[in-house]
């Protein structure tokens, strides 16, 4: 370890840190390397922000990095901070030696939501940060992130069988009018091939009575953030995108998607996390000719999902969007020896 990394090491575990790195962008940015770049030169930890790989067993279609559940052993520091309980009884997703939280932690089976996210990644910050370890929240699933760094309280809002079955017999331009009436932001940034996606946007507004508000609380004063954006030119990014899905094809997305399937999973239910897992069962029945086919459609659908990430981020004024590991490094590095807020 460098002496500028030790030195680093000592300010996060001699005094309470209040500072939270946060790394977003658009899908195959880079930006699960960045993290783990970050977290070994800071001595941090990871929070993935993805609604789709907190799910087991959807690893290669969402792009996971690589890595395994492993038993920690609690260190001075932890049963310091009253956790020794809780990692003996837990284990902790390890990649390149980083821990990795809201990775491969419940079943695609079950419903998760930002609620549940935010009361999770609340947990895990304030135990990252009594470790005198420093907090990166990485992904690009744009509304969990707002969330955390706004401090947004939003409603849980349980599924309403009745109202689904009858939006389900609706066309997708239909439900889209539906939801740019009860909500135009959310009409904007929501996947418009995904009806079940639509049909949940709809159903929250409709039980609530209105748009959910966004109860802010006082989040801002209790936590510092940098909020860096891993910015790819274009033709770049898109260039990346087929890279990932051809390499993700070779590491076995069908088989994944097959496999899914085969413990239990509906097509249905399969097809709702969108993306590469909308279109492969379409070709395992038939309605897409070849893989050559399926290859292309799934390549147009990250293009258009990395578009609708960036309408989201490009809200925030805050992000500071650079393209070099270096120039990141050096802002992470500045914003870590800065003054407390």
């Amino acid at each position: 370890m460098s002496n500028d990394c030790y030195a680093l090491s000592m300010i996060n575990l001699d005094k309470k840190s209040n500072k939270i790195i946060i790394i977003l962008g658009p899908t195959a940015s880079g930006k699960s390397s960045t993290a783990i770049k970050l977290a070994k030169k800071f001595d941090g930890e990871i929070i993935s922000a993805d609604s789709r790989q907190i799910f087991k067993g959807m690893d290669v279609g969402t792009g996971k990095v690589t890595g395994s559940a492993e038993s920690v052993i609690p260190s001075p520091a932890y049963r310091q901070a009253g956790l020794s309980r809780d990692l003996n009884r837990k284990k902790v997703f390890i990649s390149e030696g980083i821990p990795h939280y809201m990775l491969d932690i419940v079943s695609p089976k079950t419903d998760f939501n930002v609620v549940k996210f935010k009361k999770r990644a609340d947990k895990y910050i304030k135990d990252i940060l009594k470790r005198g370890k420093l907090p990166i929240i990485c992904g690009g699933t744009g509304f969990w992130i707002q969330a955390i760094v706004d401090d947004i309280t939003y409603p849980e809002v349980k599924p309403n069988w009745e109202l689904r079955a009858k939006l389900e017999r609706e066309s997708l331009e239909k439900l889209l009018e539906k939801l740019k009436k009860l909500d135009p932001e959310r009409a904007k940034t929501v996947d418009t091939k995904n009806k079940i996606r639509i049909i949940r946007a709809i159903e929250i507004c409709k039980t609530l009575g209105k748009v959910p508000s966004m109860n802010r609380g006082p989040r801002t004063k209790n936590y510092d953030f940098l909020q860096i954006g891993v910015k790819r030119e274009k033709e770049i990014l898109h260039e990346r995108i087929k890279l990932n899905v051809i390499n993700r094809f070779k590491e076995g997305m069908i088989a994944e998607v097959e496999k899914l399937h085969a413990n239990g999973l509906s097509w249905k239910k399969i097809m709702s996390f969108g993306l590469s897992y909308k279109l492969i069962p379409m070709y395992l029945r038939g309605e897409i000719s070849s893989e050559e086919e399926l290859l292309e459609k799934i390549y147009l659908a990250e293009k258009n999902y990395a578009k609708r990430q960036m309408t989201w981020f490009k809200r925030n004024s805050h992000i500071k969007w650079l393209a070099n590991y270096k120039d990141i490094e050096r802002e992470v590095e500045k914003f870590v020896r800065s003054p407390e807020k």
